[in-house]
């Protein structure tokens, strides 16, 4: 049964495209101001934004910078996930930010099902 209130966002881009990168942030964001639990789920190439420095160098136009948007959402409490096997591909595993929980598919799936909202960037 879905939590009254809680989204999942769920990211696919890294750095080589600095708007959907930083789009899932924004939202999850929004709902952390608004009391929403929220978990953004950093899939492929999203992967790279948990590595440390990188997403100092995420800039995209008429949004915030993707560094403040990140502190943010942890800062209120944001769950951040990252694909397991999408960081042991890239070799990514040593240079993770510490919030960044490390997990599955199967775990990506229990927090879908337990959500009133997913969405996919």
């Amino acid at each position: 049964m879905p939590d009254a209130e809680k989204i999942v966002v769920i990211a696919t881009h890294g750095p080589d495209d600095p708007e959907r990168a930083t789009l899932p942030f924004v939202v999850a964001n929004a709902a952390l101001v608004m009391d929403v639990p929220a978990t953004v789920v950093l899939q492929g190439s999203a992967v790279v934004l948990a590595q440390q420095g990188v997403g100092e160098h995420v800039f995209a136009g008429g949004l915030p910078p993707f560094s403040t948007l990140l502190a943010s959402f942890l800062e209120q409490g944001g769950q951040l996930l990252v694909c397991t096997p999408c960081v042991k591909e890239r070799k990514l595993e040593e240079h993770l930010i510490p919030k960044g929980e490390l997990v599955a598919a199967a775990r990506v799936v229990q927090e879908c099902l337990g959500a009133s909202a997913v969405l996919s960037y």
